[in-house]
């Protein structure tokens, strides 16, 4: 099959991981609702696409060589004015610099601040026997420490995604508690289907994962992604 635009560019410049722009874009074309997250190669520029998108917004550091980018100093949160984006790309720039001297920098990521909603991972991943497998569960610390998650492999059946909400033990916070909206559950099983069918229609790739992506009463929208292609 023809790879997509972005899959091609990291494969011309030897990449297997594509930036948090090119896999929002992926995952937004296969229908599952990302942030709308462009690239900006300057300070001007990351004040002009603020102002288009409204604030506050958040700034992270593109670079291939930088995966975690909190621990690079590479994340901005809450920005609420052109002077705090100007003062924020500089600083995350030097931070990036300074954390990682050789690495390519090819701007920052500029995109709205969500509102706060309940965490939940997605991923998918190759497993060496059974091929591509989809991965859902909490975010946070449920994940972290918990590891509460659950898998299937792919492709998935509607009841299939409905299973794998409701088997975490975690799944009561989904429904509310201690005050707590319910989460959207048909969007949740919904994008564990998108994410299934994207990882089947594509076997160039490696690795997705999508964390945090915050569910609403209505909906939800992934804030982070990072997407990983097979070595050629």
């Amino acid at each position: 099959m023809t790879e997509t635009p972005a899959i091609a560019k990291a494969r011309a410049e030897g990449r297997v991981l594509l930036t948090e722009v090119e896999s929002k874009r992926l995952l937004r074309d296969a229908g599952i609702p990302v942030t709308d997250t462009r690239l900006a190669g300057s300070k001007a520029e990351a004040q002009a696409i603020a102002k288009e998108l409204g604030y506050p917004v958040v700034l992270k550091i593109v670079s291939p060589e930088i995966t975690h980018k909190s621990d690079a100093g590479g994340v901005k949160l809450k920005l609420g004015d052109a002077g705090a984006v100007a003062a924020a790309y500089d600083e995350i720039i030097a931070s990036a610099k300074k954390a990682a001297p050789q690495a390519s920098i090819a701007g920052v990521s500029v995109q709205p601040m969500a509102k706060a909603g309940t965490e939940i991972i997605l991923g998918a991943t190759k497993d060496p026997q059974f091929g591509p497998v989809v991965m859902f569960g909490l975010g946070g610390i449920f994940v972290e420490v918990m590891k509460d998650v659950s898998f299937r492999i792919v492709p998935l059946a509607a009841r299939d995604a409905a299973q794998m909400v409701r088997e975490i033990k975690g799944f009561p916070v989904l429904q509310g508690v201690r005050g707590q909206e319910p989460a959207d559950l048909a969007a949740i099983e919904r994008a564990i289907m998108q994410l299934s069918a994207f990882a089947e229609k594509h076997p160039e790739i490696k690795e997705i994962d999508l964390n945090p992506v915050l569910v609403y009463r209505s909906g939800l929208i992934a804030v982070d992604a990072r997407v990983v292609l097979e070595a050629k």
